[in-house]
Formats: structure tokens, sequence, C-alpha cells
């Protein structure tokens, strides 16, 4: 993972290519965080959006990020990978590595995300990132974690 630059975000907004960005980068999701980083400038910072890296292209085929600042010591992530990429296990090892980044950071004790039940192999992601469902209504599932559950520490 590593941090978005303001070329990259500009890049995603002009609908331009980039050589390092898999041939579907990016994705609604990519052009959403774009949208969000361009209303949050601290969404660059440490604690801000990410892209996701394949290790063995160079490419980037996804985005995830920390929704800062956290609420009540509780902070959001979310996630997405390119179609081209999905099924890989790319999505729960970078949510389980920000989780476990988010989890040692100040004033930070519980990482949560909301996933539509219409999106079942997003819930599966949350599941192997080792979030645990804690509630629902007809058409979402809240997943979460806590800095006081064995599985993060």
């Amino acid at each position: 993972m590593r941090p978005w630059s303001t070329d990259e975000v500009t890049a995603v907004l002009d609908d331009s290519r980039m050589a390092h960005w898999a041939e579907d980068f990016p994705a609604d999701e990519g052009r959403v965080i774009a949208g969000f980083i361009v209303d949050r400038p601290d969404a660059l910072g440490p604690y801000g959006q990410r892209q996701i890296i394949e290790r063995a292209s160079g490419l980037v085929i996804g985005a995830i990020g920390l929704f800062w600042p956290p609420s009540d010591g509780a902070l959001e992530i979310g996630y997405g990978i390119v179609v081209s990429r999905r099924g890989r296990g790319y999505a729960p090892e970078a949510t389980r590595a920000l989780i476990a980044y988010a989890l040692n950071l100040p004033d930070v004790h519980t990482v949560y995300a909301d996933v539509e039940l219409s999106n079942p192999a997003s819930v599966r992601v949350l599941e192997k990132s080792g979030l645990r469902r804690w509630s629902e209504d007809a058409t979402t599932a809240r997943f979460r974690t806590t800095a006081s559950e064995p599985s993060q520490r």
C-alpha cells in the first residue's frame, strides 16, 4: 500500500490513465476515493487513503483507507479492488494490515465497516479480515473489531 499523490487524484478525476495502474483501475471505488480526497486534503496524510499495489506487477489494483478522524475512538475503513484482481486475497490482506495499523494509533480502539448485504463478496472480505458482525438490518451488515480482541494482538 502507498499513499495517493495529488497527480494520481487529478488523473482519476480527469479520467486520465497512468502507466502504473492496472488496466481497469480506477474502478468506481477509486473515483469515489479521489473525490473524497479532493474534499478532504488531509486524506492524503498518514491516516488517510492509500492505493493497493500488486506485488508481482507493481500496478495499482485498488484503494483502501481510513476515514479520519476517529469518532469516540472508532474509525471507519473502506476498500475496493478492481474486477480483474478480485478473488486473489488482496482485499483481506490489505484490510488486515490497515486494521493493525489503525488499532495502534492514539485515540483509536475500534475499526468498523458497513456493507450492503447484497454484496456477499465484501461481507466475506470483512470476515476474512478479522472483523466481526455485530449488527445488521434488512440491507446492511455492520462489522467491527477492537484493540482488546485477541485476533488483533
